[in-house]
Formats: C-alpha cells, structure tokens, sequence
C-alpha cells in the first residue's frame, strides 16, 4: 500500500493540472479506488482532492511571482478556465490574490510533495481479528452530522442525549446479532472527506435480516461480507481514535486486506461511568487485496 500511494503521488507530480485518473490508477496496483483514497486521507491527513490542490497552487505561486506571464497564461496552465476561477483557488490556499502576491511576493502557503513511509517505530499493538458475516440489519435513530477527527463530536453527544434513557434500554433488547450491544454507526461518508463533512450518524443496534423492525426507527441495510474487527481498550474517546488511526498506518500496510464501502461500527463493550475510559470494538468492512 505505501508503494501505490506513492506512485499516485508521483502521477500527481507528472500532471499537476489534471485531476488523476484514479479507477485505472488504482486497477493498474491491484487496489481499489475506494481503499486508495481511504488509505491517503488517513495517513496524509488530508482528502487527495485537497492535496491535489494545494500542490497545483504552490507551483502556481512560482509563476505568480515570477510575473513573466499574465494571470490568463497561468490559470490556463493550472487547469482553470478563467483569472476568476484560478483567483479563488489561489486565495483560498494563500490567502491572498494572485494580484495581492505579484505587488508584494506573499504570503505564501507551501503545500511539499508527500513521500510515504512505513515504519515501525512506536508501532502501535493490534488486537484483530477477522470475521465473514452474513447480511444484517442496523437500526436506531439516525442524524447527519459533521465529521470530527479528533475529540469527542458534540453534534453526535447531543443527538444520544436527546434519546430518553428508556430508549437505550428498548434498543439494547432489539438486537440480536453481532456487533452486539449499543453500537456507534457512520455512514454515507466519502473515502476522503474532510473534517467538517456531513455523514449519517445512527446510534442503535445490529439485527438479522428476518428480525422485524419497528417504523419508528431507521435502518442501514449491510450486505454480507467480511469485517476486521479491532479492539481498544483505555482513554474514551482517545484510545478508540488512535486505534482507527493505526489501522491505516500500521494494519492495512502490513496485511493483504483493503477496504471496501460500508458503514464503520463501533461496539462499547465495557465503559467506567462517567465514559472517560472504555473498551471497543472497531468494525471495517475489508476484501481480500488483490
């Protein structure tokens, strides 16, 4: 995996105007467009799409500043159509116009091109396992909420305060299958979106196929497949999120699994009271790589 990023990185730098061609990339390595974009996003810390754009900028801004050709010249260069279109690019990765940076040489924002390496230095322990499941259901109450990377995200802490207690306890007796227990579902997310995008929140439970639903609860429909499943023990919400962090630097690189589209699933299977420490399971949805 560290050497199909890196060779999209590469084909990123051989054509910084043009968006890459990411199915037949991804085809020509053996993965998956999906997994690509999921596996860059984590590690890089930033959507490709992002990236893309900040490199294109900061090789724009040489020719900006450089002033040896009109800013019609330099967007038609960069892949924009337009001064207009090329100037909010430009601005919202400088903060400043093109104009601006021309009369005074900034400021500028300097995106460097991207090497991945895989180490194992501090390598983080992985308690996995790997399970084939057939098509379940989930259900609960759904919201779409922002994506937060880092922290505890607020919008989804006042979706499951809104639930009365006696909620928690009709869900806990619905579910009947594995993941077992209360369960944390996203959904509905791009494989790199950026913090701030919207996804589907669902707190509620997993049930079989056959086990009627009541109408007043949503529910995610998942195929069968298989699943690796991670566990973390320790800091609430600290340890469950280094933990998805390490799937992508450690797990995913030195295993011959990538991931596919599908809900990710967390189970809390023991927590203190006051839910500043506890145990979880991680699910992904994975495929054997090719």
């Amino acid at each position: 995996m560290i050497s199909a990023l890196n060779e999209l990185v590469g084909r990123v730098e051989e054509d910084l105007a043009a968006d890459p061609d990411l199915p037949a990339l991804a085809t020509a390595l053996g993965t998956t467009e999906y997994h690509l974009r999921r596996m860059f996003s984590s590690l890089a810390g930033l959507p490709l799409s992002e990236y893309v754009r900040r490199r294109r900028m900061t090789v724009a801004a040489a020719d900006v500043v450089r002033g040896e050709d009109d800013l019609l010249t330099i967007a038609v260069r960069h892949g924009y159509g337009s001064t207009e279109a090329f100037g909010r690019a430009f601005r919202a990765v400088h903060g400043a116009t093109p104009r601006e940076v021309r009369r005074a040489g900034g400021p500028l924002r300097t995106q460097a091109r991207l090497r991945f390496r895989l180490t194992v230095e501090g390598s983080t322990p992985m308690d996995t396992r790997i399970t084939d499941r057939p098509a379940f259901r989930l259900i609960g109450h759904a919201a779409r909420v922002p994506l937060v990377h880092q922290g505890v995200n607020p919008h989804i802490q006042r979706h499951i305060a809104a639930l009365p207690q006696r909620e928690h306890t009709r869900l806990r007796s619905l579910g009947d299958t594995d993941p077992a227990g209360l369960l944390q579902v996203c959904d509905d997310l791009a494989p790199d979106a950026p913090e701030g995008t919207e996804l589907t929140y669902l707190h509620g439970v997993a049930v079989t196929r056959d086990t009627p639903a009541p109408d007043d609860l949503d529910a995610i429909e998942v195929p069968a497949g298989r699943w690796a499943v991670f566990r973390s023990a320790g800091p609430y919400p600290a340890a469950l999120q280094g933990t998805w962090a390490a799937t992508a630097a450690e797990w995913f690189p030195a295993n011959p699994w990538r991931l596919r589209p599908g809900p990710s699933i967390v189970a809390v299977l023991d927590r203190a009271a006051d839910f500043t420490t506890a145990t979880c399971e991680l699910w992904l949805p994975v495929e054997p790589a090719a």
